[in-house]
């Protein structure tokens, strides 16, 4: 044997061991059991939440160890309760209903917002041009408006009525169910229904667009943070390494699907096969508008303003009557959030 093949027989019975030791570790990484996770949404699956899907179906969070299960939802009330009663570890809930629950429950504070999803609320009311409603919200007076009995969209009208120096009887309210919301407008039996933004393309692919005024909460002159996801205030004290690998792992999905939309969509189409395809499209372009709200630029996503939050607080308590409410730390936990840098949006 010569001297260079005698050198490098020693290389390799020396790096033998080492190779053999990152194998090892290797497959009892992989062999390691992943923590199983329950992650309720606020309602039904769309492309509002694609995102998640993605991230569960790229295996994002398994490469965080987890083994998460997405379940519909039944409202962000219901989104609440979830976590609270330690049925889910994580839930998709409107900050709003977060206040207020932790103001009618004080001293106890079971569950806390650990990233913003909607850094604005897609609140708006829509109404038919030809009924005379337009961009502005004086329109709507002495008109019919449409809403279910709970619907944060009706619940918070108080506030935009404070804001733009009107009663909060303004118009006539006319409580419908969710599913017949669309048929009411169509039909003419009322003039204007409240919708999330986002949720409202079901009525666009049955009434032109050009015959409806979109009317805006956010154009009210108000700042209110929406859907953020929830995690179990016990899970964040004791498993603070399950919550911060969840929210990588989303995070990660979802400047992916800001980015690029198409992969998203098929991942949420493969879960409900039923849903349009174009349908789907279109509201996932409404629901990025709030999502990636222009604070995102400068704080990254997932990331609220702290004076923006109290004035949140404040309009809840004097709109709901409160006595109680709760602080900025009581409702928001966001030490877990990924590096700032890898949640910028990319312009």
């Amino acid at each position: 044997m010569d001297r260079r093949r005698f050198l490098s027989s020693l290389a390799l019975l020396a790096s033998a061991p080492a190779l053999a030791s990152l194998a090892t570790a290797a497959r009892a990484q992989s062999a390691a059991p992943l923590t199983p996770l329950k992650f309720s949404l606020d309602f039904r699956v769309t492309s509002q939440t694609s995102p998640f899907f993605l991230a569960l179906s790229k295996g994002y969070y398994r490469e965080e160890g987890l083994d998460v299960t997405i379940d519909v939802g039944a409202g962000s009330v219901a989104s609440i309760t979830r976590v609270a009663t330690g049925a889910y570890d994580l839930s998709l809930g409107d900050l709003s209903s977060l206040i207020e629950f932790h103001a009618r429950n004080p001293g106890n504070a079971p569950v806390r917002a650990v990233y913003q999803y909607y850094n604005r609320a897609p609140f708006v009311i829509i109404g038919r041009k030809d009924r005379g409603i337009t961009d502005d919200f004086a329109s709507l007076g002495g008109k019919r408006v449409a809403a279910a009995a709970v619907e944060s969209t009706r619940r918070l009208w108080p506030m935009v009525a404070s804001s733009l120096n009107v009663q909060s009887e303004f118009f006539e309210w006319v409580t419908t169910d969710f599913a017949v919301r669309d048929n009411v407008i169509i039909r003419g039996d009322v003039d204007a229904a409240t919708y999330f933004h986002d949720s409202a393309v079901s009525l666009f692919a049955r009434l032109p667009q050009d015959r409806l005024s979109v009317l805006e909460y956010a154009n009210a002159g108000l700042d209110l943070y929406g859907n953020a996801i929830l995690a179990s205030s016990r899970l964040i004290a004791e498993r603070p390494e399950v919550v911060a690998a969840f929210l990588r792992a989303s995070n990660r999905a979802l400047r992916e699907t800001l980015a690029e939309a198409q992969p998203a969509l098929a991942a949420v189409m493969a879960r409900e096969p039923i849903l349009d395809p174009e349908i789907e499209r279109q509201r996932w372009a409404i629901s990025q508008r709030y999502i990636a709200a222009a604070d995102t630029r400068e704080d990254g996503l997932g990331m609220v303003r702290e004076t923006l939050v109290q004035q949140q607080i404040d309009s809840i308590a004097q709109v709901f009557e409160l006595a109680d409410t709760p602080s900025f730390a009581d409702l928001y936990d966001l030490s877990l959030l990924p590096a700032h840098d890898q949640r910028m949006v990319n312009a």
